[in-house]
């Protein structure tokens, strides 16, 4: 059969042939057990439902096994034989441009290059999963190759509920993962249901098919850093980075430091992950031995080489290492899933990479003391250093949170804040979100790098132009992009489809877009296909990052990201996701986010203008009525640029009026 056959086919309705567990390939590790005796039929009776009973009693056996061995139900069997890539639009079977570009980005998800456990559909995170199991996969893109401009297909946590009659100005598909109810929404809750196979944990971009790859939070980590440093008023040059986690999203951090121009020091337990992140050049150099690290990063520092080095164990190690032998660190922070800490987004230390997996899967409650344990000694560590005049930033991974749970001290003298801030209240707030400045993406459809090279030159020509007449403001937003996006093409940064991440705010996002557009419709370029992270001015109500910077006392409410949603739907999305959980964890965080594919028609012009503009806004306003100046700035600027915004803007309240 042909790919496109095998698109079309779905679920064959005669069983493959049981597929090798491959060795080779980067696993999720195996989840606790948690269901009981009947909650196990349950289980079983969900997954067969996809499948004719003729089959049920071949598949009850393999499945009972993959939940006795990895604690879910996967589907091992039913893996596509083709390879799963983002192919050029044209090779997708449909009648629908729309959806094909879907399907497209779907299998980018699941990119060997680009998934962190491609065999069990997680694009990062840990578990961050693109769907629950391989019959999700194959009856959604059966789905998506019949689907045309007139129907909306409805996703629920992995699961294609079907296609619904709709209309051509409607999203083609509507995605939701997580939502649980609020009650029901605690670690263990979740574990339940997602290996019931009712919900999964979407994270922000994985099961809304918006990621791509690393380089997505290249950006966004240069940017970080770039600022750390002048926060702390020195020059990256000589500067020492260090930080832990080279997964899917982490895996950017040492890319982010050379191109930040510092010394990177990233620490992975995972050999597998980091030799990947080497062969890929997102690490120049692996080390394995803590003596060995001292030496190679004193010299670095010595010669103020501009330098990523992976060290293969754990981070722990190193702060503690570098303490005694008085390294100075200048900024420190960490990435690992700490979202996920007891199914393998944090490892304890002093146990191997492969014990602590034995140990999570079969004796949780140890498991999650040791982890707790090296939160405890990972925080008094850092805080020795601090100490000594590192910056440290929490980087909205849930570190100091699950820090504070496991009773380390990260409490600041008032018993209510952190002693460390978020990267967003520090830095990404106050000097890109209350701009509206935030991670807009694009990916090339036709799957050739010279559409790629072409946008690039395309973004860079209409931010140089904006840059000339831009306020005072927002300039150092304009020129770190405009230098960021000349530097793209060197810095290697693609990893899966043609694709490309700068910040920008609404102004820029709908301008960039419109002149892509119009390359489209001159046939210069192909389509394309509009994103962003839903880390964003607008998309995520996330406390402890994305609005850790609201101080109005709204920042654990959801209002922002669920009416972003709702209006990107009906302003012209192409498809749209809302999402419990995403960066920090279930229940922590409700993010949304949309795609939209321009092609070149005057109707995609109308639909990125509308629905761009109160993308962003939509955030802006939120932050303006937080009282934020710089987002109070931005939402005058909106109103003056847009006649029919009319938005309510805060009265400041004096001080001392508030001294009784």
């Amino acid at each position: 059969m042909t790919f496109q056959e095998q698109i079309q086919q779905g679920i064959p309705s005669v069983l493959p042939k049981i597929k090798p567990y491959e060795t080779d390939i980067n696993h999720a590790p195996k989840r606790k057990v948690i269901l009981s005796t009947e909650e196990k039929k349950l289980a079983f009776r969900n997954a067969l439902r996809y499948f004719e009973p003729q089959h049920h009693a071949e598949l009850i056996k393999e499945f009972s096994e993959e939940m006795e061995k990895y604690g879910r139900i996967y589907m091992y069997r039913f893996r596509p034989d083709y390879k799963i890539y983002a192919r050029p639009i044209a090779e997708y079977p449909g009648k629908c441009e729309q959806a094909k570009a879907i399907m497209l980005m779907i299998q980018n998800n699941l990119d060997y290059a680009v998934a962190q456990h491609p065999h069990e559909l997680i694009t990062y995170g840990g578990n961050g999963a693109v769907f629950q199991n391989w019959a999700q996969y194959l009856l959604t893109m059966q789905y998506l190759s019949e689907m045309t401009d007139q129907q909306t297909l409805t996703m629920y946590s992995g699961h294609p509920m079907g296609l619904f009659p709709s209309h051509k100005e409607a999203p083609r598909v509507v995605v939701t993962n997580g939502m649980v109810i609020p009650n029901y929404s605690k670690p263990d809750d979740w574990e339940k249901m997602n290996a019931l196979g009712v919900s999964q944990y979407g994270q922000m971009t994985a099961g809304s098919y918006m990621y791509i790859g690393p380089q997505g939070i290249v950006h966004g980590t240069t940017i970080t850093v770039l600022n750390g440093f002048r926060k702390i008023k020195r020059s990256p040059k000589g500067g020492l980075f260090v930080t832990s986690g080279l997964g899917g999203m982490s895996g950017a951090q040492p890319k982010a430091g050379n191109i930040a121009g510092c010394i990177t020091v990233c620490a992975e337990v995972n050999p597998k992950i980091t030799h990947i992140r080497h062969s890929q050049g997102w690490i120049n150099e692996v080390v394995e031995n803590i003596d060995e690290l001292v030496k190679r990063v004193v010299l670095a520092q010595a010669n103020k080489e501009i330098i990523s080095i992976g060290y293969l164990g754990n981070v722990v190690d190193v702060w503690e290492k570098f303490d005694t032998e008085n390294i100075h660190i200048d900024l420190g922070s960490d990435q690992t899933s700490l979202h996920n800490p007891w199914a393998g987004g944090y490892y304890p230390a002093d146990i191997s990479f492969e014990q602590a997996n034995v140990m999570m899967a079969t004796n949780p409650d140890l498991f999650k003391i040791k982890v707790q344990e090296t939160l405890r000694r990972h925080t008094t560590a850092i805080n020795k250093h601090t100490a000594k005049g590192t910056y440290f930033f929490d980087y909205g991974n849930a570190f100091l949170l699950e820090a504070s749970r496991a009773g380390a001290d990260v409490m600041a003298k008032n018993h209510i804040d952190f002693r460390y801030p978020s990267y967003v209240q520090d830095i990404m707030g106050p000097m890109c979100f209350d701009y509206g400045f935030g991670p807009f993406r694009w990916v090339c459809a036709s799957g050739k790098p010279e559409d790629l090279a072409k946008t690039d030159l395309i973004a860079c020509q209409v931010l140089e132009a904006m840059a000339k007449t831009a306020p005072e403001e927002i300039q150092q937003q304009m020129q770190d992009n405009i230098q960021w996006i000349k530097g793209a093409q060197e810095n290697k940064l693609v990893v899966g489809s043609q694709a490309r991440i700068l910040y920008a705010d609404a102004e820029g996002r709908v301008k960039i877009a419109e002149a892509f557009n119009q390359a489209i419709a001159k046939g210069d370029i192909g389509i394309i296909i509009l994103g962003r992270d839903h880390h964003d001015v607008s998309g995520t109500d996330s406390p402890y990052r994305e609005t850790a910077n609201i101080y109005d006392g709204s920042r654990f409410t959801a209002d922002m990201a669920i009416q972003n949603v709702i209006g990107d739907s009906f302003r012209g999305a192409t498809w749209v996701s809302v999402h419990n959980g995403g960066g920090v964890g279930w229940g922590e965080v409700i993010n949304g986010g949309f795609g939209m594919v321009l092609d070149g028609s005057k109707e995609a012009s109308r639909r990125l203008e509308s629905m761009l503009f109160w993308d962003v806004n939509n955030g802006i306003s939120r932050r303006s009525w937080a009282r934020n100046d710089g987002a109070i700035f931005a939402i005058k600027r909106a109103m003056e640029a847009q006649p029919l915004l009319k938005v309510t803007v805060p009265n400041i309240v004096a001080d001392n009026l508030l001294d009784f």
